[in-house]
């Protein structure tokens, strides 16, 4: 794919990664998706996110797994994907390190 189009794709995805994870979610933490990364040709790909409180993570991981399928649906229902990825999620380290990087700094 090219970069532009890989770039509209991850911004779509993001963006309904998003609200289906605050729709389906508890409310009982609060889930921030941070990154979308496309691989294997635009076939698979990787949703990053953050979630407050830091506790809360494992459970909101296992959630965010095992909704993997219904969100596929989402994708195919309200988008115009050409190609839907197999979606997978994962907690953001990177983005807890630059938190702590800059509490660290603070200091």
């Amino acid at each position: 794919m090219s970069d532009i189009k890989d770039e509209k794709v991850k911004e779509i995805i993001r963006e309904k990664a998003a609200e289906f994870l605050e729709r389906e979610s508890s409310n009982s933490a609060l889930i921030t998706v941070t990154n979308v990364e496309l691989m294997d040709a635009g076939k698979r790909a990787l949703v990053s996110f953050t979630v407050f409180p830091a506790d809360k993570e494992n459970g909101a991981l296992d959630f965010a797994k095992r909704k993997r399928s219904e969100f596929r649906e989402v994708l195919k229902r309200e988008t115009k994907l050409f190609r839907l990825p197999f979606v997978d999620f994962r907690i953001d380290l990177g983005e807890k390190n630059r938190q702590k990087i800059d509490m660290l700094s603070q200091m």
